[in-house]
């Protein structure tokens, strides 16, 4: 149950910080997905269930607070999350390398998904340009994030894995 608040807890800051802080601050051309990268970290280091209930729950959260269709971001988080849970205590997360790679591929799968959405509701849905400015910025930027955020999830003992050795009895 303390997990549930200290993620919860993690996930409205971030949401914070994205819709009130970095989406307006207007030289940007776009901002980094925070809860993308949380949505995949937790992914990984808690199983697929967790990933799918972060990415369920920061995707509705985001569509309230923004003018996106309701349930889009929704559907791509949880599916993201869904998909980062195949990797459930396989990857090391330590380094630099690797976590860039997954905040790039996810940011990748992001906008694929969207893309896809963007096909069969193409009124409603805003779809990236994979060669615009403004996906590359957030594709660098998520990709640059990723290590340093992953290092900072990492010292939180809510969104890891914890072994059955150390689980108290």
């Amino acid at each position: 149950m303390k997990d549930f608040g200290v993620i919860s807890l993690i996930v409205l800051g971030f949401l914070f910080l994205e819709s009130t802080i970095l989406s307006n601050i207007m030289i940007l051309p776009a901002f980094p997905d925070l809860l993308l990268l949380l949505t995949v970290y937790i992914s990984i280091h808690r199983g697929s269930i967790y990933g799918q209930t972060v990415g369920i729950t920061s995707g509705f959260l985001l569509d309230f607070l923004s003018a996106a269709p309701l349930g889009l971001n929704a559907v791509i988080r949880t599916i993201i999350g869904f998909a980062s849970g195949f990797f459930f205590l396989t990857l090391n997360t330590d380094g630099i390398f690797l976590p860039a790679l997954i905040g790039f591929v996810a940011t990748v799968l992001k906008a694929i998904l969207l893309g896809i959405m963007g096909f069969f509701f193409p009124n409603t849905v805003f779809s990236y340009n994979l060669l615009s400015g403004s996906f590359l910025f957030e594709l660098v930027c998520n990709s640059l994030l990723a290590p340093m955020l992953f290092y900072l999830f990492s010292r939180v003992p809510a969104l890891t894995k914890k072994e059955i050795s150390e689980r108290k009895l």
